[in-house]
C-alpha cells in the first residue's frame, strides 16, 4: 500500500490572485474557490473557505467564508496552501471524476449525490454524512487491516484506505493526507504496510500510547476549573494515568493558572511543585468535596 502514482496529464494550474477583502482580510482567489486568512481570538490564524464569490475582493466580507481548514501561522503559509489547493484543482481536474444521479442506499441515508472516481469507485453524499462505495474487485485490493467486508468507507477517516489502495484516482494532495491519516488513525496497519515502525511525533495514536504508558502512575488532569477560592489558580481533579472511571481514585490540585498548559494528551501533576488540595471546591457537586 504504497501511496504514490505516475503522474497523469495535468490540466492547466488554475492561477491563485491574492487581494484584500472589505474588513482588511488576507484574501484569495482559484478558479471558483475562494480562500481568506482569518484571525483566532487566542491570536494566529485559520484557513477560511467559501466557493463562488464572483464580485470583487474589495467586496468580500468574513460572512462569505464557511469552512475551516487549519490553522496557519502567516501571510507565507497562506499563500503556500492556496498554491497546493491550486495544483490539487488541475490535478482533479485531469482525474476526470463525473458527477451522476444515484439511487442507492448507503450506510449514511439515502444518496443524495455521487462522484466516480473510477471504474467501480464511488463517492456518495447524503443529508448529513457521505464515504466511498467499492465493487467486489476493487475493494480487494485494500489492505485487509483496513478493507470493510461490505466495500463502505466513511468520509471522515476510512476513506484513508481507498486513497492508500487506489492511488491512481487521488491527487498528490489527497494521497498525502490519506497517508496522514492513516498514520494517526490506525498506525498498526500503516506498520504492516510500509514494513517499519513509527516514530515518535509521526502518529497522535502512537504517541499518546506512549504517553499512557509514560504516566500510567502520574497523577493527570481530568478537569479543570478557574478557582473562586484562590484567585490565580486553577483546580484540577487528578487521577492515576487520566483514567476515567467510577473506581479510579481521584485527588484536586491547585495549579497556578499561567502554568496550567495542556499537552496534546494531558497536564501531569508535578507533586514536588503542585501540592494536594482538600479545601472548598468550584467544582459543582465535587463529592469529596471539604470545606465548603
Amino acid at each position: 500500500m504504497s501511496i504514490t502514482a505516475p503522474k497523469s496529464v495535468q490540466a492547466p494550474l488554475p492561477i491563485p490572485e491574492f487581494g484584500q477583502s472589505a474588513d482588511g482580510l488576507t484574501v484569495a482567489r482559484t478558479g471558483d474557490a475562494a480562500y481568506a486568512m482569518i484571525p483566532k481570538r487566542d491570536g494566529g490564524y485559520f484557513f477560511g473557505s467559501g466557493w463562488r464569490l464572483s464580485k470583487p475582493f474589495a467586496e468580500w466580507k468574513r460572512s462569505d467564508f464557511y469552512g475551516h481548514g487549519g490553522d496557519i501561522a502567516d501571510e507565507a503559509a497562506f499563500r503556500a496552501f492556496v498554491g497546493e489547493q491550486a495544483e490539487h484543482q488541475a490535478e482533479e481536474a485531469a482525474l476526470g471524476r463525473q458527477e451522476f444521479r444515484a439511487h442507492a442506499n448507503t450506510p449514511w441515508g439515502s444518496s443524495q449525490g455521487a462522484v466516480r472516481y473510477g471504474d467501480g469507485v464511488v463517492f456518495h453524499s447524503t443529508s448529513g454524512h457521505g464515504g466511498f462505495h467499492l465493487s467486489a474487485e476493487r475493494n480487494a485490493k485494500v489492505h485487509p487491516l483496513l478493507r470493510d467486508a461490505a466495500g463502505w468507507y466513511e468520509e471522515d477517516a476510512a476513506w484513508a484506505s481507498v486513497a492508500a489502495a487506489l492511488p491512481d484516482l487521488f491527487t498528490d494532495l489527497e494521497r498525502r493526507q490519506a497517508d496522514e491519516t492513516l498514520r494517526h488513525s490506525w498506525p498498526d496497519a500503516w506498520e504492516a504496510v510500509h514494513g517499519r515502525v513509527l516514530q515518535p511525533g509521526e502518529s497522535r495514536a502512537r504517541d499518546a500510547e506512549a504517553f499512557a504508558r509514560h504516566h500510567a502512575d502520574d497523577w493527570v488532569v481530568i478537569s479543570a476549573i478557574y478557582s473562586d477560592h484562590h484567585p490565580g489558580f486553577t483546580e484540577v481533579a487528578a487521577t492515576r494515568g487520566g483514567r476515567r472511571d467510577l473506581r479510579a481514585e481521584e485527588r484536586r490540585f491547585l495549579v497556578p493558572s499561567k502554568d496550567y498548559k495542556v499537552g496534546p494528551f494531558g497536564f501531569v501533576i508535578d507533586e514536588t511543585r503542585q501540592a494536594s488540595y482538600d479545601g472548598p471546591s468550584s467544582f459543582i457537586g465535587w463529592r469529596g468535596r471539604a470545606g465548603g
